[in-house]
């Protein structure tokens, strides 16, 4: 039985939890971690789970709403921390991690299936303004797991991952209407549309488009925008690009993701 849970998805902060209770003995691991301790503490205690649910962590970028609590986690709990390395040397000095995150270090290779946790990582680059940002792609008990966010444009090589997954989380962050005419300064606007920031609906839509394929099953929309995108908006879009392809309603499992409470747990 494979699970995942986002206990936050946004710039609120972002974290996610995934496990199986297969045969090899996976315990279970985090994506990110944005949120409190405390915050991660609780949810996982109403989901009858606890700190020991989770043994390793992956990082995505440095950006703070991935990364706030990463120190602390460290500090408390010293649970190896799994990143590439140009991204573990930024976060040596970041000032949220630097005390920490040394003892936790574990350098993922570069083009190579890596075991965490029981589980087989991979990471793929991705277009973000961070010292350097990753998606993953996560052999689990034969399910295959993809997440992306903080994607300012999608790849080719991001695009195949995702066409072999049963599961992607990919970002859907703004509704370009909504950018444009909103309150936002002209180089805010600029920095998250242009390619290096994040993905759009209708961008997210276009990739749903080209990597769907039969033995995809879940699709979750991560990191919607709080003053540029509503779930409806990202919800529809998506929908629509399904519709185009032919995919019955109920096929596929499509979620948004929310921004600032826990999901649901999700069995995959």
């Amino acid at each position: 039985m494979i699970r995942f849970m986002s206990f936050s998805s946004g710039s609120c902060g972002n974290c996610y939890y995934l496990s199986s209770d297969g045969p090899e003995g996976h315990k279970g691991l985090l994506v990110d971690a944005g949120v409190s301790l405390r915050r991660m503490k609780a949810v996982l205690l109403s989901r009858g789970l606890d700190f020991n649910a989770f043994s390793d962590v992956l990082v995505t970028h440095d950006h703070l709403d991935h990364i706030r609590h990463l120190g602390a986690l460290c500090k408390r709990l010293g649970k190896p921390v799994h990143a590439m390395p140009e991204l573990h040397r930024a976060l040596a000095y970041h000032t949220f991690t630097a005390p920490y995150i040394s003892g936790c270090r574990q350098d993922l290779v570069e083009g190579e299936w890596n075991e965490v946790a029981g589980a087989h990582v991979r990471y793929f680059e991705v277009p973000h303004d961070a010292t350097r940002t990753v998606g993953y792609a996560i052999l689990l008990d034969g399910h295959k797991f993809v997440i992306m966010t903080d994607i300012g444009s999608m790849t080719e090589e991001a695009l195949r991952f995702a066409s072999l997954a049963d599961t992607v989380v990919i970002e859907s962050n703004y509704d370009m209407d909504m950018l444009m005419g909103g309150p936002y300064p002209h180089e805010l606007k600029m920095r998250i549309c242009t390619g290096n920031g994040h993905l759009s609906n209708d961008a997210c839509a276009a990739a749903i488009r080209r990597f769907y394929h039969d033995g995809l099953r879940n699709l979750f929309l991560c990191h919607l925008s709080e003053n540029n995108n509503t779930p409806d908006l990202a919800l529809a879009s998506a929908r629509r690009a399904l519709d185009e392809l032919g995919v019955p309603a109920g096929e596929v499992q499509l979620r948004a993701l929310p921004r600032q409470v826990p999901s649901p747990l999700f069995i995959l």
